[in-house]
C-alpha cells in the first residue's frame, strides 16, 4: 500500500475547490513546498477544467507555472503538468518534467513525435465528452467502464504505434464530471479499479479529492470534504490504485502510514 501520491497546485481563478488562492506567485510557492513535504509529485494546473471555466491562453498558462517550475525543479522535486492545451504541453515536455497530464487523454497526434522523444510518463486520462473542461453530460453508469476500456483501447494504441513506450503510460478513469452528471458513475469506477489493472496492466491513477459526488453524498461543502476524500481516497488505494492525485497528500500519506502498521503488525 504505497502509492505515489501527487500534490495538486491549482494556480487559477475560479478552479472548483480552491480558485484564487495560489494566484499569487509567492503564496504558490510556499504552498507547493508545503506540499512536497508529503507529495511525491507536484501536479500543477494553471487553467481549470471545471464546466463553465473561463478559457485561459497558452501564454498565461506558461507565465504562471513557469517561476514555480524552476523553484522546484531547483529543489529536486518531481512535477507533473496538468494541461490540455497544446502548447502548454510543448513547453513542457520543453522543461524536462517528470509528468504530462492531459485531462482529454492525448487526442492531437500533432504532438505524438514530441511525446514519443520525451521522458515524462504520461497520465492519459478518460472523459465522456473527451474535448477537455469537465462537462454535466447524462451518461448510464453502466454503460461507462466499456466506454472507458474502449477508449483506453484506442489510446494506448495511437501512442504505442507513435513510438511511446508503454511503460510509460499512466491510466486514469476519470472521476466527478468528467464521467457525466450521474453521482453512481463515480462510484461505479472506483469499484472496478481492480478490473480496470487486469484489462490493461498499466499503472492507475485515481483524483476523487473534493468532488462533487462526494460532497453531494454526504451534504458537505468543500472545506469539509477532506474526511470523505480520504475515505474514498484509501478505498481506491485498496483496489489497486498506483497513484492518487490530491490536495491533501499529508493526510493520505498518514492514513496509509496506519494501515501499513496495522497490517505489518510493526507499529
Amino acid at each position: 500500500m504505497s502509492p505515489l501520491l501527487l500534490g495538486i497546485l491549482n494556480i487559477t481563478e475560479d478552479s472548483f475547490s480552491d480558485g484564487g488562492k495560489f494566484l499569487d506567485p509567492e503564496t504558490a510557492r510556499a504552498h507547493a513546498l508545503t506540499l512536497a513535504m508529503d507529495a511525491d509529485v507536484i501536479d500543477i494546473g494553471a487553467a481549470s477544467s471545471k464546466p463553465d471555466a473561463r478559457p485561459v491562453t497558452p501564454e498565461v498558462e506558461i507565465a504562471r507555472m513557469a517561476p514555480l517550475v524552476e523553484v522546484l525543479k531547483r529543489e529536486g522535486r518531481a512535477i507533473s503538468i496538468d494541461t490540455f492545451a497544446l502548447e502548454v504541453q510543448r513547453w513542457a515536455l520543453s522543461q524536462n518534467v517528470e509528468y504530462l497530464n492531459d485531462v482529454r487523454g492525448f487526442p492531437d497526434a500533432a504532438l505524438y513525435p514530441a511525446l514519443a522523444s520525451s521522458t515524462a510518463k504520461l497520465i492519459v486520462m478518460f472523459s465522456v465528452e473527451g474535448t477537455g473542461p469537465a462537462t454535466r453530460l447524462l451518461v448510464p453508469a453502466e454503460e461507462l467502464f466499456d466506454r472507458i476500456c474502449r477508449f483506453f483501447e484506442q489510446r494506448i494504441a495511437a501512442l504505442t504505434n507513435a513510438g511511446v513506450a508503454r511503460e510509460r503510460i499512466i491510466l486514469d478513469p476519470g472521476m466527478g464530471l468528467f464521467l457525466g452528471s450521474h453521482r453512481d458513475a463515480s462510484f461505479t469506477v472506483l469499484r472496478r479499479i481492480a478490473e480496470l489493472k487486469s484489462a490493461f496492466d498499466l499503472p492507475i491513477l485515481i483524483s476523487v479529492s473534493r468532488k462533487s459526488f462526494l460532497r453531494k453524498l454526504v451534504d458537505r461543502a468543500v472545506p469539509d470534504i477532506g474526511p470523505a476524500t480520504l475515505a474514498a481516497e484509501l478505498y481506491a488505494v485498496r483496489q489497486g490504485a498506483d497513484l492518487i492525485r490530491t490536495h491533501e497528500p499529508r493526510a493520505l500519506k498518514d492514513a496509509l502510514a496506519v494501515f501499513r502498521a496495522l497490517e505489518s503488525n510493526k507499529a
